[in-house]
């Protein structure tokens, strides 16, 4: 997705590098982020994917570049942005609707009324559809419910950035497809911008409006493809086979160069 309007996460030159060792985790990294857009970082393991995830959330300061959130430089942990893990990380002792009510009284966010507390929890829980599950606690939920919790937890912040670190891994199929289909939905009635961090291609071609390919040692951007088909794509893998054997290829090919092979398939 493209637009006139100033990108919602903006960051250029972005470089971590940790004292002593021989090479960035990753470097020069360019990224620009629109409002309903969805990103798919690709890469293989030790790309740096999750640590430039982190450093996007401003979790974890960059040694090199820059960041701006909505035009301001991000230099920490921002109210807007929103981030959700692989495990959802639920509080065991806290029912669904207070662990959903939890996100809001994280550092930094802003004070709000009781209405408009029980408005954003109402919503968020409303929009992953466990509306008849808010007093159940964690034991009691299946993985796909935690991690509608997990999601509707950051949504009940209003972020206008969603960073995601591989959250759907650890689900079956069928759960998997439908939390996939229910981000694209959240990105389009939220109209945040969401990265999603991915080591599955057809996860990225299915979600994504751009990919983004993170080499490694050190991770480089090695490619970025726009996606233009329309959702959902999940019966469209068929027409994207092309695409899918083009960033394979380059992946493996970054993968014989690190290993001191030739970059041949």
């Amino acid at each position: 997705m493209t637009g006139a309007t100033q990108p919602v996460l903006q960051a250029h030159g972005l470089t971590l590098r940790y004292p002593g060792a021989p090479a960035p985790v990753f470097q020069d990294v360019d990224l620009s982020l629109e409002r309903g857009e969805v990103v798919a970082v690709l890469g293989a393991s030790g790309a740096g994917k999750s640590s430039l995830l982190r450093v996007l959330a401003g979790l974890q300061p960059a040694s090199a570049g820059s960041l701006l959130m909505e035009g301001a430089p991000l230099t920490g942990v921002h109210p807007r942005v929103a981030v959700a893990f692989q495990d959802p990380s639920l509080l065991p002792w806290l029912t669904l609707e207070r662990n959903v009510a939890f996100g809001l009284d994280f550092k930094h966010q802003p004070v709000l009324t009781e209405g408009e507390r029980r408005a954003r929890i109402d919503q968020a829980i409303a929009e992953v559809d466990l509306s008849h599950a808010r007093q159940l606690r964690p034991a009691q939920l299946s993985g796909g419910m935690a991690q509608r919790t997990a999601l509707a937890r950051c949504l009940a912040r209003q972020p206008s950035v969603l960073l995601l670190d591989e959250p759907f891994g650890a689900l079956d199929e069928v759960t998997r497809t439908d939390m996939q289909g229910l981000l694209r939905r959240v990105v389009a009635d939220f109209q945040t911008a969401a990265v999603l961090i991915t080591h599955d291609i057809d996860e990225a071609l299915v979600l994504a409006d751009r990919i983004v390919l993170l080499g490694s040692a050190p991770g480089r951007i090695l490619g970025v493809w726009q996606v233009d088909l329309p959702q959902p794509r999940a019966d469209l893998l068929p027409e994207m086979a092309a695409l899918r054997l083009e960033i394979l290829t380059r992946l493996r090919a970054a993968l014989r160069a690190t290993q001191g092979e030739p970059a041949l398939l």
